[in-house]
């Protein structure tokens, strides 16, 4: 298979620009010490429609003929590429129709449609909603823009690594999260043409990691499930486009687990002020699980930020709990006047501060005289939780 060319990618860029913009890079210092060296991350969360999307969704409808785009066009999209395809139809003048999982979530449909695209909710799976899109195109004739397997949409995030070679000319390593595989592809055929010493390296999820099974079969494989909170890169199946690309490009791909996706977004609200969303932050959460691992210096591509502000809270309080901020203890105590104050004066003692409290005296579990309180605090870290624990225990009263 034909892969993209340097040329087709700098012709993308001439297009997109009054379009997308030149996301900044930003110096993490915090994480220089786990990697020896400089790391730098692209912010394509603060990009235009919140992700990298837009830059491939306007190269690919821009290509379309004159009488495609009165057909108008249709996506399916858990978000970001939704709203990358509403609003580049919205500047080209094409009618958009997107469908989205049942359970999209609430500030990407609202975006999608405040685009001006045609939203459709269809579907518990991807992989439902993107069969009813595909036969939603054959029925209307609109043309379907996939989100990563088509070589205008992998020329299109191929700008993304131009940028990266002009803003850290001396970068050594690239790190790119990766579900289909076009942001990954694109960014590989940019810098390889120009600087084939730099490591381009994909990040996935370990619930859904489709590339390596795919890449020692050497060809797409279909995952049965995938379950992870990084929504934007939960595909289960690579193009055989995109996969050519990975395949032929990409030095390595690597998997992260949930708990690392939840603390490289909490990392990147508190320590650099960025709103992340999983799959965005899933380059953070290779640089904290896989120290040491990547030659500096290290560009991670923070690839998109539209996240639902309740997942949001969920994710901060799992990265607290992970990072050894967050303790939950069930007590067993006494049941007698001031017990419950013994409690909390010894938690105070040790600087843990108290989020919330439960008292229970009524549970079949219970002896005649005891009573359950079940402690939520805020810790600085894991040995201060073993220390909260300890003197609690200490102190006589039974951690269950």
């Amino acid at each position: 298979m034909e892969l993209v060319t340097l040329e087709r990618i700098q012709a993308a860029r001439e297009l997109l620009k009054g379009v997308t913009r030149v996301t900044p890079m930003e110096h993490a210092r915090d994480l220089r010490r786990l990697h020896g060296g400089p790391v730098h991350l692209k912010c394509e969360n603060l990009q235009r429609t919140g992700s990298f999307k837009i830059r491939g969704a306007y190269t690919r409808i821009h290509g379309l003929t004159p009488a495609e785009r009165e057909r108008g066009v249709v996506a399916a999209s858990a978000g970001n590429h939704a709203q990358g395809v509403a609003l580049a139809s919205s500047l080209l003048g094409a009618k958009s129709t997107v469908f989205m999982p049942l359970r999209a979530p609430l500030p990407k449909l609202a975006a999608t449609r405040g685009y001006g695209a045609d939203v459709h909710l269809h579907g518990a799976l991807l992989e439902e909603t993107l069969r009813a899109a595909i036969e939603f195109g054959e029925r209307t004739g609109a043309v379907f823009i996939h989100p990563f397997d088509h070589p205008d949409v992998i020329a299109g995030q191929g700008t993304v690594g131009l940028e990266i070679l002009e803003q850290v000319p001396g970068v050594k390593t690239v790190l790119v999260a990766t579900g289909g595989g076009g942001l990954v592809g694109g960014v590989a055929s940019a810098v390889k043409a120009l600087r084939p010493d730099v490591r381009v390296v994909g990040v996935q999820a370990e619930e859904a990691a489709a590339y390596p099974p795919s890449l020692a079969a050497g060809a797409p494989v279909r995952l049965s499930t995938t379950s992870t909170m990084a929504d934007g890169i939960a595909v289960g199946e690579p193009g055989l486009v995109s996969f050519a690309h990975v395949e032929s490009l990409v030095d390595d791909v690597v998997t992260v687990s949930e708990q690392f996706l939840s603390r490289a977004v909490l990392l990147c609200l508190e320590r650099r002020k960025l709103v992340v969303e999983p799959a965005g932050a899933a380059t953070v959460a290779a640089l904290l699980q896989h120290p040491g691992v990547f030659e500096p210096p290290v560009v991670a591509i923070l690839s998109g930020g539209n996240v639902d502000p309740v997942l949001l809270l969920q994710i901060i309080q799992h990265g607290m709990t992970a990072g050894g901020r967050y303790l939950r203890l069930r007590l067993r105590v006494p049941d007698r006047p001031g017990s419950l104050v013994g409690v909390l004066s010894c938690v105070s003692e040790l600087g843990a501060n108290v989020l919330d409290v439960e008292h229970s005296r009524i549970s079949g579990s219970l002896d005649l005289g005891e009573a359950d309180v079940v402690l939520a605090l805020e810790t600085r870290g894991p040995e201060h939780c073993k220390e909260v624990e300890f003197a609690l225990a200490n102190a006589g009263y039974v951690v269950v």
